[in-house]
Order: C-alpha cells, then structure tokens, then sequence
C-alpha cells in the first residue's frame, strides 16, 4: 500500500475523490450511490445476509453484543443498523428499563429495522425504551455523551467521511463507554482468502441477481470490502477518533474483525 493510498484511507475526507466499490467518485456523491444501493436490497437484504454468510452473520453479531458490557437501564446506539440485529440484542441486555436508539441513514432500512423489531416484540416498555433515527453517522443527531455503549455493524465502509463518522460515534459515547465496530476484513489465512475471493467476485454478484435481481449492488458490496482499511489501519483512526485501550478480535479466519475501542 502506497503513503498516497493509506493517507486516502485514514483520512478521507481530505481526498478529492472517494471509494464507491472500485470507483473513484465526488465524495458528495457517494452517500446518494449507496443510498441507492440500499434502497435496492432493503427488501431482500437480510435473506441476502443468511445466504451470502450462510447464516454466520448472526453469530458474528451475537458475539459482537457480547462484548457490550450492557446492564439494566443503560442505553445503546446502533448506527448504520440496517435491519435492527445488534439493536434486538441490545433491547434484550438493557430491559426493562433501558433504552436503545436504532439508526440510518437510509429511510427503506429504517423501516426494515423498526418492523423487525416489532415482529420480535420489542417495542415500548417491553424490552426497553425503543427508539429510531434517520441520522448520518457523521453527524449524528444527539447531545453528548449520551450512551454507554454504541455499534456500527458492517456500515463504516460505506461512509464517506469515515475519520468524521468515528468522531461523532465519540462524542455521543459516555466517559467509561465504548464503541463496537464490526466489519470485513481480508481473511488471515492465504487459501482461505483465494477461496474468499473466489467467492466473493464469483457467487456473491450472482446471487444477488438470482435472489435480489440486482447484481450491481452486490458487486458494490464486494468491491467496498476489498477497499476497506486493513485492521491497523482502522485502529489509527479509532486512536484520532480518542477511542483507546483497542481490542481486536479476528472472527471466522479472520473474514470478519471486531474492534472495540474505550472512552475514558
């Protein structure tokens, strides 16, 4: 990795351009092409998650809200959420007093999200105070130090601005809290990553068009991984964000990383 490239990707918002999968886009218009990519696949996108992982994204996600330290009455953020997973979890860890705060940016996933979570039940003062944002997670939409614990599972690759985006997620953690980052990673072990990408450029496209009929916002997802910072990478611009004490856990042969970062 060049000096040039790593810059881009620790820094990007001072970047002329920004990843779209292997595109080089304005960065004024990335968040409107991924909003598109999403609004596309809202409808089949948890059916895609099983298929594509064969399920094991609920076991990343369950061991991802392990990790949250949550208690009775303590409140949650899950940004970028998507279909409410770590949301649902968090709902479970903080009843029946606590509070959880679903969020997107993305209106068709909001609404996946929140009818998820009323199918699972957990609404109102059932499981906790239940809550929902249609917020950028650059500029998030709440005061200071406001959660004990906050999760961005598999969206921090699709930001933009993703130093921008980390600093909002500390600013609204509370002093003894912490951030759960869930995402892709480049596989540790050589031939599971040739099998990886095999698979990836391979299957995952044409799925997407057999099962979501849209093949392009599959190969976007692929494409966002592949330019995605490696895990020391990410680690740094946790470190500028002013999460400390950060913890990696590589899950899956390394597929997937979970790092989890302090505010003190």
């Amino acid at each position: 990795m060049s000096a040039h490239t790593e810059q881009q990707q620790a820094d990007p918002q001072r970047a002329q351009t920004a990843d779209f999968g292997y595109q080089a886009v304005d960065p004024s218009e990335k968040a409107g092409l991924v909003g598109d990519v999403f609004r596309s696949v809202a409808g089949r996108y948890d059916l895609m998650n099983d298929l594509m992982s064969f399920g094991a994204h609920r076991l990343w996600k369950r061991f991802a809200a392990s990790q949250s330290a949550l208690r009775p009455g303590d409140m949650a953020l899950d940004v970028a959420g998507g279909s409410g997973d770590m949301a649902r979890h968090f709902a479970r860890q903080v009843r029946p007093d606590g509070g959880v705060v679903l969020t997107d940016i993305n209106a068709a996933m909001l609404a996946e999200g929140r009818n998820k979570m009323i199918d699972a039940g957990l609404v109102g003062n059932t499981a906790g105070n239940i809550g929902y944002a249609l917020t950028d997670a650059e500029k998030l939409c709440f005061a200071d130090d406001c959660f004990h614990c906050v999760s961005i599972a598999f969206g921090l690759r699709n930001v933009t601005h993703r130093q921008e985006a980390l600093a909002s997620l500390y600013r609204v953690t509370r002093p003894g809290g912490r951030l759960l980052l869930l995402e892709f990673a480049r596989p540790l072990i050589p031939l599971l990553e040739k099998a990886y990408d095999w698979y990836s450029f391979g299957v995952i496209p044409k799925l997407g068009k057999r099962v979501a009929e849209d093949e392009e916002s599959y190969r976007y997802l692929v494409e966002s991984i592949r330019r995605y910072p490696d895990r020391q990478t990410v680690r740094g611009m946790m470190n500028r964000a002013g999460f400390e004490d950060i913890k990696i856990h590589n899950l899956s042969g390394g597929i997937v990383t979970l790092h989890i970062g302090f505010k003190y």
